[in-house]
Order: structure tokens, then sequence, then C-alpha cells
């Protein structure tokens, strides 16, 4: 898996949100938006003022217009950018701004022996929690409970079909199966989580220290910048509260042979023999914001029918047979 850091908005120096693009032929439209000098020089420009109109951006770039429509249109098709109309003084105008801050490209190699093994299961089937408010579950229909802020909540059965959930202290764990055999090695385990803070009201920055901690090994923490509820997510329904967040930033947790990585960086030196999955019969995850970290932000998760992606947590186990003299 390799990190691309190409587009990171002027915002504190955090990237805000991402692309995960699962194999080479996915990404054709993408790679080729970018084999342009012109269209790198419009993402530029787009990263320094954060947002331009077509009239400016032709007039910086020295030329025409007519020129420089089909250039966007290609970075719209590859969702690099969005272009949206706005009403000024000088008539409806053509505002363009990035879409993307951070693509990430997983290149899967093309001959290999390694087993995969994959999960998924949505944000309310945690399997132990501790949360404290502000918190509170929503299905794709409706909120879990009868009031915001009781944490009671998180154990009724309707949590089950919850796709998003948020508390301002606490943790929350999930288990999975880990199919890995006797005969088998484990080489890398690959976990996806959408996640943002969770402030009182909304605020865009507000930063969180979420813990990532699997099989009770403490793995490190990201800080999330804050809340993000500038749109709507791609899966958010309708009905979701328009002061609520709306999506989060796609987290991707590698612990392979070498150390653990988020995102494509380094983020300790736990390997993953540290988790030593070959002597347990399942794998757990633990998101914590604690009361001694740095910043306690809380944190939202999204799942399913939430968010920006159309899944809950993946976990995903690449192993090879152990080698027999």
């Amino acid at each position: 898996m390799i990190a691309f850091p190409l587009f990171y908005k002027k915002q504190k120096g955090i990237c805000k949100k991402m692309r995960i693009i699962e194999n080479l032929r996915e990404g054709l439209p993408l790679f080729d938006a970018l084999n342009s000098e012109i269209r790198i020089q419009i993402i530029q420009l787009l990263l320094k003022n954060h947002q331009m109109n077509m009239n400016d951006l032709a007039l910086t770039l020295n030329i025409p217009k007519s020129t420089l429509t089909p250039h966007i249109k290609k970075l719209v098709q590859a969702e690099l950018i969005s272009v949206s109309l706005s009403s000024q003084a000088r008539g409806a105008q053509k505002i363009c701004q990035i879409a993307e801050d951070k693509l990430i490209v997983n290149i899967q190699p093309q001959a290999t022996k390694q087993k995969i093994y994959e999960s998924e299961i949505d944000v309310g089937q945690y399997t132990g929690c501790f949360v404290l408010p502000t918190c509170g579950l929503a299905t794709s229909e409706r909120v879990v409970g009868d009031a915001f802020d009781d944490s009671r909540f998180f154990y009724c059965p309707d949590r089950f079909q919850a796709s998003v959930l948020w508390f301002a202290q606490g943790y929350i764990e999930y288990t999975v199966a880990n199919m890995l055999s006797s005969k088998e090695k484990p080489e890398e385990l690959q976990i996806f989580v959408e996640l943002c803070s969770e402030a009182p009201g909304v605020l865009s920055y507000y930063p969180s220290d979420i813990s990532f901690i699997v099989n009770g090994v403490n793995l490190g923490y990201w800080t999330s910048p804050g809340e993000f509820f500038d749109r709507k997510g791609r899966y958010t329904p309708q009905w979701w509260f328009p002061n609520f967040p709306q999506y989060g930033i796609m987290k991707v947790l590698i612990i392979n042979e070498t150390g653990t990585y988020l995102d494509g960086l380094f983020l300790s030196p736990t390997t993953i023999h540290n988790l030593q999955l070959d002597k347990s019969n399942s794998i757990s995850l633990r998101l914590e914001v604690p009361e001694t970290a740095k910043n306690v932000g809380g944190l939202t998760l999204f799942g399913k029918k939430f968010g920006d992606y159309e899944h809950g947590i993946r976990f995903r186990l690449l192993c090879s047979e152990n080698e027999t003299k």
C-alpha cells in the first residue's frame, strides 16, 4: 500500500479527506487526470487559494477559458476537484475547489502465495464499550433511544443496527474471528475505519487524540482535526441533522513485520508478531479517547449508510504458509 500525500489543504496542516484506490485499474481515470502539467498547476492553485472561479484560473494560467474548460472537466470526472455555482456581484460564477486531500493506492502483487482473510462489521456490532456524554447512536433511519447523551442506549438491542455512533470520552471495542490456521503465518493486518471528533455543537477545529489498540496492544494515536459538516456525506441519509458531523476521514491502520503504519506513515515499532495472532482465536480493535489524552475531543465513528464510504469496519489479515523443514 502506497500513500500519496499530494492534496493537503491549508487547514492547520491536517488531511481532511482521503480516497483509497483498491487497485491500479480502478485508478486509471485519476492517473490520466494527473498526466498534465496544466492540471497539476490547477490543483496547486486551488490548494494555495482554497477555491477559485474559472475566470481567475484562466487569467492566472494565462490561457483562454475555452482551453481551461476541458482540463476542469477531466479533473471533475476524476473526482479530484468539484465545481459549484455561486452568485456574485459580477453574476453567477463557477467556483472550483479541491475534492480530495490525500490518495492511497493499494497495489496488490500480481503473483503471491499470500492468503487473505477478510471481515467486516458495522459500528453497532461492538463487543464492549465505556462512553461518556455527549454520546449517541443512530441507524440509517432513526436515532437509537429517545434521548441524546444517555450512555444506557449503547446497551439497547437496537444498537446492532447502528451505522453511526459518537461519544466525548471512553472507548468502543470490536472483535472478529481470527481465521488463521496453525499452518499459516500472519504477515500483515489491515484495518479500515472512518472517524472524526465529537465536539459540543459542531466545530471544524476540535482536536481529539484517538488511540488504536489491537489485541490489547496500544499502537499509537491519531489526532482528529475536528468535525466535518460542510457537506453531506456520500452515504449520509437526508434526514440526518445538519448540525451533526456528516462524514469522517478514512484511516488505514497497517501492522506488518516492519512496524505499524497509519495511512502509509510510520506510527510505531509494534510489529505483527507483537500481536501474537498465532495464539489468539480472535482479533480485537479498541478505539479510545482516554481522559489522559492531551486532546480529549471525543470520537464519531461512521459505518454503512453513513459518511463517505459504503462499508463498516474492515479487517484484512494477510498470511502465508509456515515453512516446514
